[in-house]
């Protein structure tokens, strides 16, 4: 009895260890991998986005989050897009409050489990949108160079600010997917006055259209990064939008410049200087208006537009007209009343005794400053040209159906339908059927697209842009002739968003509305292929035994060779001439 005593004691005590051995192995693990939090960082939401506003925050910390909820409103550089939760937990941090700005890749929430410490997760930065400390001063020792009398010594902090993470900063926002940097048009606030949310700021000139800048906040507007006409990189200085005295302007200037004096200052010192030789010529003031200019500190000739059309007709030389407007700015009158033939005249009194007649016109010029526009239309077009192949394919369509076509939709279409608008939706379809021509070089490969969206090239005063009808494919031509007349007036308005300009795979260039018979157009980066329409001409062609009249409009294709082969353009071509010459096949 008692061996069978020891050996049941044996095997109870080695039944227990081997349970408590096996709850060990199975449930610490699990244990630590619950209170591991999950950081999410600001996601990359566009090829060209480098930093994201907090549009809205849909959770606040300490909810509940489930795997696909909404966890906030991200407003990038092209869209405002909604981001979803990918894992369950609860909301422990928020990089930002809603306004602030968060560069790509830096922290943006964080996820957990309820009172879990994640104070090395944060690295110190606030939970309030990641605002700088102005008041904690900065222990990094730096040489400081000896103060001149006047200059205003850069706040100690100023090398330590994180620019693009302060509420009160705005920075030059990037407004197209190839904007560097933009030329302020016109401020429609100045230093000092209120603004409200929503408001515009300023008129932003890009390479592609002049676009309204809107407060995102309240506040006073404290600082200008620039003056009009002047140029701001993107992602500097902008201005400066908060409550006086609660926030230090020049240390945010000085971080700005790398900590360079703050402009306040130079423009001070450049006023006296100004002011000290305007005392030193006030004799020679009369002789210096005839050749000042009525221009901003950009070097643009303020003038009307009336006034600018009169000079550029009489041939005068804004240069050398004195603006009785404000600022400055030349009027009509200025025109009218400008002599500038009296100097002529003088100079050269021994004319009169001659009996030859006198000539008084007089050569010169005129320097036109060129805008983003005009500079980013050369440097394209000019890559375009010389980069890529062009070849040529030039087509004669018989319009006669066409025409008849049009103008029985056009008596049920609640929208005019245009030739242009009909030519959109023949090549969008013919795209359809010839992928080859859709599709952009890419240097080592060649990128078909499966959506189809088609640039209309649409002239404006600075230039040329070219609104995209997205999916043109799927769209009826009442749709194509509406949303083609929406963007055309955006784009003479200056009121296109880049969405709207962006993004096309096929471009069309119409100057028949001009009486231009033929052309040959340059391919549109990042496009293979742009086709270029002229005018629907009458012509005397052979009918039967006899002779009739029809119209016939000529297209050229201009085509990149290194994507698009001569047979492969030909083809879409044929299947293009088809759907114009009998337009009920698209309908089909």
């Amino acid at each position: 009895m008692p061996v069978i005593s020891f050996i049941v004691t044996f095997l109870y005590w080695q039944l227990l260890i081997g349970l408590i051995s096996l709850f060990s192995v199975n449930f610490t693990p699990q244990f630590k991998l619950q209170n591991m939090a999950e950081v999410i960082l600001m996601p990359r939401l566009s090829d060209t986005m480098t930093e994201g506003v907090i549009a809205a925050w849909h959770k606040k910390v300490g909810d509940k989050v489930k795997k696909g909820e909404l966890l906030a409103e991200i407003e990038t550089d092209k869209a405002t897009m909604e981001l979803e939760s990918y894992k369950d937990g609860t909301l422990l941090h928020i990089g930002g409050e809603k306004g602030s700005k968060i560069q790509v890749d830096d922290l943006l929430a964080i996820l957990g489990n309820p009172g879990e410490d994640i104070s090395k997760l944060t690295t110190g930065k606030p939970a309030t949108g990641g605002k700088p400390d102005m008041q904690k001063p900065v222990t990094k020792e730096t040489d400081t160079p000896d103060k001149a009398e006047g200059d205003v010594p850069p706040a100690k902090d100023s090398l330590s600010m994180d620019l693009s993470k302060m509420e009160e900063v705005v920075l030059m926002p990037r407004l197209s997917d190839t904007m560097t940097e933009g030329v302020i048009a016109a401020w429609h606030k100045k230093v000092g006055d209120t603004v409200k949310k929503g408001e515009v700021l300023a008129d932003i000139e890009t390479d592609k259209a002049t676009m309204e800048l809107e407060s995102y906040k309240n506040g006073k507007l404290l600082y200008q990064g620039a003056k009009e006409g002047q140029k701001i990189a993107v992602n500097d200085l902008l201005c400066i939008i908060g409550e006086e005295g609660n926030l230090d302007v020049n240390a945010i200037v000085n971080a700005a410049k790398g900590g360079s004096k703050p402009e306040v200052k130079s423009e001070k010192s450049e006023a006296s200087q100004a002011q000290g030789q305007k005392e030193a010529t006030t004799q020679t003031q009369t002789n210096s208006q005839e050749s000042s200019q009525s221009s901003n500190s950009g070097g643009r000739i303020k003038a009307s537009p009336l006034a600018k059309k009169l000079a550029q007709e009489k041939g005068i030389d804004l240069s050398r007209v004195q603006g009785s407007g404000d600022n400055g700015r030349i009027t009509k009158n200025d025109i009218d009343n400008f002599k500038p033939v009296e100097k002529a005249a003088t100079a050269q009194p021994s004319a009169k005794s001659t009996s030859q007649p006198i000539i008084s016109g007089q050569e010169g010029h005129r320097d036109i400053d060129n805008s983003q526009i005009r500079k980013v239309i050369a440097k394209r077009l000019g890559e375009s040209k010389f980069s890529a192949p062009h070849f040529y394919l030039t087509m004669e369509i018989n319009m006669d159906n066409a025409m008849t076509a049009r103008a029985q939709m056009n008596e049920v279409s609640d929208v005019k339908i245009s030739f242009n608008d009909m030519v959109v939706k023949a090549a969008a379809m013919a795209l359809r059927k010839h992928p080859a021509v859709n599709s952009s070089w890419m240097g080592d490969f060649i990128r078909q697209y499966q959506h189809i969206h088609v640039g209309v090239a649409v002239a404006i005063e600075e230039g040329l842009i070219v609104p995209v009808i997205r999916f043109a494919d799927q769209k009826t031509l009442s749709q194509i002739a509406a949303e083609s007349k929406e963007l055309a007036g955006k784009a003479r308005n200056k009121k296109l968003q880049p969405n709207e300009f962006s993004g096309n795979t096929f471009t069309v260039s119409n100057l028949g509305m001009m009486d231009i018979e033929e052309f040959t157009a340059i391919i549109n980066p990042p496009d293979s292929a742009i086709m270029a329409v002229g005018r629907i001409k009458e012509v005397v062609v052979r009918k039967g035994e006899g002779f009739g009249v029809t119209n016939v409009m000529k297209i050229t294709l201009s085509c990149d060779h290194r994507s698009v082969d001569g047979a492969v353009g030909a083809s879409f071509l044929q299947t293009f001439k088809k759907y114009m010459e009998n337009p009920v096949t698209m309908l089909v």
